[in-house]
């Protein structure tokens, strides 16, 4: 790690503000199928992939990172590829829920983890509880997330809370969202190379920036997440003005 090069990203962190950056971390089968390895193993190298970004997060300052992990259309995947994704999130978060409680990392799901099986419902809710009160990283995880789900959601409990449609404001909306209480991301980085949202955060990347790269998601690194935030820098953000 250059000391310099360090110090210059912090810099550019703190002079933007850049909160909270979102991530659609994909490529992990297109990167095992290169190396004609099973898509399980391009899944699990996602993890350390994640790991070492959330780590680089903290160094930086950067407080909230949100990553798409699986979404409401994920469940269309061959059955063998969704079970081992459940089973893969149930043992991540079981052998290393100490140590990121130990980082001070702060987890929160979103999604409709209400229609994952009890087990792993269990351990979802556990390690928010156990860490909730943390001060580190945010890490917001959309595991069975769809954005037009969300939505969809947020108007029913509207409707149910009895507000009256000209009392509707934008603000109330965001507050029936999963990600009431977190900032909307100032970045959205999407691996792999495709250039599209992917049904992910349509309410909440309103006028966020957007940044692709080639880079497969297990092999994103600080040099790639450095090359976003110096692009982030040269944005002019203007929020529709």
């Amino acid at each position: 790690m250059n000391l310099t090069e360090n110090q210059l990203i912090k810099d550019i962190v703190k002079s933007t503000n850049l909160r909270h950056i979102a991530i659609i971390m994909d490529g992990n089968r297109r990167w095992a199928k290169e190396k004609f390895l099973p898509s399980a193993v391009g899944h699990q190298k996602g993890v350390e992939s994640l790991k070492k970004t959330m780590r680089i997060f903290d160094e930086y300052g950067i407080k909230y990172l949100t990553v798409y992990a699986f979404s409401t259309e994920n469940w269309k995947r061959k059955k063998e590829e969704v079970e081992f994704l459940m089973g893969l999130l149930a043992k991540t978060l079981s052998n290393e829920l100490d140590e990121m409680h130990k980082e001070n990392v702060k987890i929160k799901f979103l999604g409709d983890v209400e229609k994952l099986n009890s087990e792993l419902i269990k351990i979802v809710r556990n390690a928010e509880e156990k860490t909730k009160n943390n001060t580190g990283v945010n890490l917001n995880i959309a595991f069975n997330y769809g954005a037009r789900d969300e939505i969809t959601n947020a108007v029913k409990a509207i409707i149910k809370s009895g507000i009256n449609a000209e009392e509707i404001t934008e603000e109330t909306v965001s507050k029936y969202l999963y990600t009431r209480d977190i900032p909307d991301p100032d970045l959205l980085i999407r691996t792999g190379g495709e250039k599209r949202i992917s049904n992910y955060l349509l309410w909440q990347l309103a006028y966020s920036e957007l940044y692709v790269t080639d880079t497969f998601w297990p092999d994103f690194d600080r040099n790639e997440l450095d090359k976003a935030i110096k692009e982030y820098e040269h944005r002019n953000r203007r929020f529709g003005k």
